[in-house]
C-alpha cells in the first residue's frame, strides 16, 4: 500500500540549500563566520533551542557567538542557506548551563519537532544530527589519534598525518512496517514505554541483508507474524541519534503472534474501529510510524483518523 502523497514526511524535505560546494571553499566560510547576518543552530547536550511565541513553538537561531558565555566559531558546522541567509550548526558545552531570555529553553527534538513549522523542524533535526555525529567521532576509529574538522564539518580527518583516515556522517539504516491483513494493524510496544503507547513494528538493517529482507526478519522476530508482499511507503531522517528510517507496508500470510524475543511487550492485531475507541495510544503525529497508520486508516474509515475524537495519540513530554 504505496502512500498516495506527495508531501514528505516531517524532518524531511527542501527546507534549506545545502550549498555542498562551499564546503571546500575556506575563505568563503570564514567571511560568513563573521558575517553579522549569518545564523547558528545552537545544540547543547543534545537539545535544540527553541521560544515560545503566542502559544507557538519556533526555532531560536543565534547571531552573537557571545551568548550563552561563548562557543567555538572554527567547530560550526555548515548547514546550508535558510531563508537566503548562511547557517551553522553550534555545540554548546555540556559542562556550561547557559543563561537563556525570557521565553526560551533547550528541549528535547523528539517530542516537539511536530509543534515547530516543518522547515525548522527539519533544520534543528540536522543539526542535531551533525552534532552529534561529531561529539562521537572525536577520536580516529584507526589509530585513535584525536580528529579535525574539515570541509565545513561534514569530515573529521585524523590528526596523525601517517594515518589521515576520514570519517564521515553515518546513517543507521531502520525499516519500519504497518503489517496488516486488510481490515486489521499489526501493533507493538516496549516495557519500557508508558502504558498503551503502541507502534509499528521496527528495526536496524543487519550487513547483508536487503530492506525487504529486514522487514520480513524484525516482523517474524518480533512478533511471529510471517509476511508476504511487501511495499515501500516512504523514509524520514530520524536524528535519534543517526537513524534513516525506511517505511513499508507488508502483508501478513500468518496472523498467529507469538513473540520469539523480549523485544515487545506485547503485540496485537488492532481494527480501525478499536483505534477509533482508543484501545491504544497511537505515535507522535510527526513520525513515520503515526502517517503509516494513518495512511492505511484512512483508506477504509468514513473519518479520517486525524478528526475521529476517540483516538488517542502518545503525549508528548512537558515543557
Amino acid at each position: 500500500m504505496p502512500s498516495s502523497r506527495t508531501s514528505p514526511n516531517p524532518l524531511a524535505g527542501p527546507y534549506l540549500q545545502r550549498l555542498v560546494h562551499l564546503r571546500k571553499d575556506e575563505a568563503r566560510l570564514r567571511a560568513a563566520l563573521d558575517d553579522p547576518q549569518t545564523l547558528f543552530v545552537p545544540v547543547w547536550r543534545t537539545h535544540s533551542y527553541i521560544a515560545h511565541v503566542h502559544e507557538a513553538v519556533h526555532a531560536q537561531f543565534v547571531s552573537r557567538p557571545g551568548l550563552f558565555g561563548g562557543f567555538d566559531v572554527s567547530q560550526a558546522i555548515l548547514l546550508g542557506e535558510f531563508h537566503q541567509r548562511l547557517c551553522f550548526a553550534v555545540e554548546i558545552p555540556a559542562t556550561q548551563t547557559p543563561e537563556l531570555p525570557t521565553a526560551t529553553a533547550f528541549r528535547d527534538l523528539r517530542g516537539i519537532a511536530g509543534q515547530l513549522p516543518e522547515d525548522e523542524a527539519g533544520l534543528l533535526a540536522y543539526a542535531r544530527a551533525l552534532i552529534v555525529w561529531r561529539e562521537r567521532h572525536r577520536y580516529c576509529g584507526r589509530c585513535g589519534a584525536p580528529t579535525v574538522a574539515i570541509q565545513g564539518g561534514h569530515v573529521l580527518q585524523c590528526s596523525d598525518a601517517s594515518c589521515g583516515t576520514q570519517q564521515f556522517p553515518r546513517l543507521d539504516p531502520a525499516v519500519i512496517v504497518l503489517v496488516t491483513d486488510g481490515e486489521r494493524a499489526l501493533l507493538g510496544r516496549q516495557a519500557s514505554w508508558p502504558p498503551g503507547r503502541y507502534s509499528t513494528i521496527a528495526g536496524f538493517v543487519e550487513p547483508g541483508e536487503s530492506l525487504e529482507d529486514a522487514v520480513t526478519r524484525e516482523v517474524l522476530e518480533e512478533t511471529g507474524v510471517v509476511v508476504g508482499r511487501v511495499d515501500y511507503h516512504s523514509s524520514q531522517p530520524w536524528p535519534f541519534p543517526s537513524s534513516l528510517m525506511l517505511g513499508f507496508t507488508a502483508q501478513a500470510i500468518r496472523t498467529e503472534i507469538q513473540r520469539q524475543d523480549d523485544e515487545l511487550e506485547d503485540a496485537r492485531w488492532l481494527t480501525r474501529a478499536q483505534i477509533a475507541a482508543g484501545e491504544v495510544a497511537l505515535p507522535l503525529t510527526h513520525s513515520i510510524s503515526f502517517r503509516l497508520i494513518e495512511d492505511w486508516y484512512d483508506l477504509g474509515a468514513p473519518v479520517s483518523l486525524r478528526d475521529e475524537p476517540g483516538a488517542r495519540l502518545w503525549s508528548a513530554p512537558p515543557r
